[in-house]
């Protein structure tokens, strides 16, 4: 009743972010596993777009890395995933304040009323 397009895109954001994470991690702890192949998670074009289309809501897909493959068949780029770990939390960190700042507009509108 209360969700908006807004806090809807924030809270898909939020736990795409989440997963991106932790993927993230998952490459990392497999930087010397033989064969393993890195995986990316993508979800901003598809919440662009269901922004636009006034839902906000969107589920993150997982897909493999087109990172190019080292002798031993692992694709790991540990500079890659330290850079996307980075990125992802500035964003976190972003959307976590996008997101209270919509809970405090919120409360202050139900005080006054």
């Amino acid at each position: 009743m209360l969700e908006s397009v807004t806090s809807a895109a924030l809270a898909s954001a939020l736990d795409a972010l989440s997963l991106r994470q932790r993927t993230i991690a998952n490459n990392i702890a497999n930087v010397n596993t033989p064969n393993y192949q890195a995986k990316r998670v993508s979800f901003e074009d598809q919440l662009a777009a269901s922004v636009r289309s006034s839902d906000g809501t969107v589920k993150a897909s997982i897909s493999p890395s087109d990172e190019p493959t080292r002798t031993d068949g692992n694709n790991v780029n540990l500079d890659t995933e330290t850079l996307s770990n980075i990125d992802t939390v500035l964003r976190y960190q972003f959307a976590s304040r996008a997101a209270a700042g919509e809970f405090t507009s919120l409360r202050t509108a139900l005080r006054t009323n």
